[in-house]
């Protein structure tokens, strides 16, 4: 069995800048880490490989630097990891992101699962997963909160729609993004980092894809744009009331009136 776990590099830190002209963040010199919900999704992978054996490679689009959670994802129990890089790639919204990982699994073959996690920290759209796996012409179920079985054709899983859990059954090759409840993910072992230093981590720019067309790919291929990006105002005022519990309650309720929360 082949899964593909798709993972991304996230700034470390919510001081972040943002480039005026495109609306993209400045990721240079910032602290980065793994997409939390990435390392869910990895810790799904690798129980399957453990309970039903499979290779387990890892796949992320980024500059050269994301190599790091690459190797983080060695330290795991990743066998394989592949990086897309290209500076023909930056500035991609959702869509052209989903496009340019999308040919990056159509060159690395025919995975039978590709896992992502529900969303990244930097955008927040949970589109990335799904819109891969329409682009890829594949069956996918988002929101995983448990993997029931895996059989030798199909997957079976607990899904998480707000008002209901639902149980659904998909062959393969499929996708699924994972919540946090799906397991809680294991920590980077020094036996496996000793184990894989220096375990080839080969790049694959736009050369290297099907579709060489550079009108599909980053900014080029992006057909939103964010118009303003900008930092919540801190309000730090406070008040101190004292009274009893009749009076502090009609307090409160004007206050809640006042700034129109009721």
């Amino acid at each position: 069995m082949e899964i593909i776990v798709c993972i991304k590099q996230v700034p470390g830190t919510s001081e972040v800048e943002v480039d005026p002209e495109t609306g993209v963040l400045k990721r240079e010199g910032i602290d980065s880490k793994m997409n939390p919900y990435d390392l869910f999704a990895l810790e799904t992978a690798i129980r399957i490989k453990e309970q039903n054996g499979a290779k387990v490679s890892v796949v992320s689009m980024g500059p050269p630097q994301a190599s790091v959670i690459i190797e983080e994802a060695f330290m795991m129990g990743a066998d394989a990891g592949i990086l897309l890089s290209d500076r023909k790639f930056g500035g991609a919204d959702v869509l052209a992101t989903s496009y340019t990982i999308s040919q990056g699994l159509r060159a690395l073959g025919n995975p039978d699962l590709i896992i992502c996690g529900k969303q990244t920290t930097d955008g927040d759209t949970a589109q990335v997963g799904p819109e891969v796996a329409e682009f890829l012409g594949i069956p996918h179920i988002a929101n995983v909160k448990k993997v029931i079985e895996v059989k030798d054709k199909s997957l079976v899983v607990e899904m998480d729609m707000a008002h209901t859990v639902e149980i659904a059954e998909m062959q393969y090759p499929c996708l699924v993004t994972v919540e946090k409840a799906v397991g809680q993910p294991r920590l980077p072992s020094f036996k496996l980092k000793l184990a894989t230093k220096g375990r080839n981590i080969p790049i694959l720019s736009l050369n290297d894809l099907a579709d060489k067309d550079e009108k599909n790919y980053g900014l080029n291929g992006s057909p939103t744009r964010v118009q303003r990006i900008f930092s919540p105002e801190a309000n730090t005022d406070r008040e101190t009331w004292r009274g009893n519990s009749d009076e502090l309650s009609q307090k409160l309720a004007r206050k809640l009136q006042e700034l129109k929360f009721v």
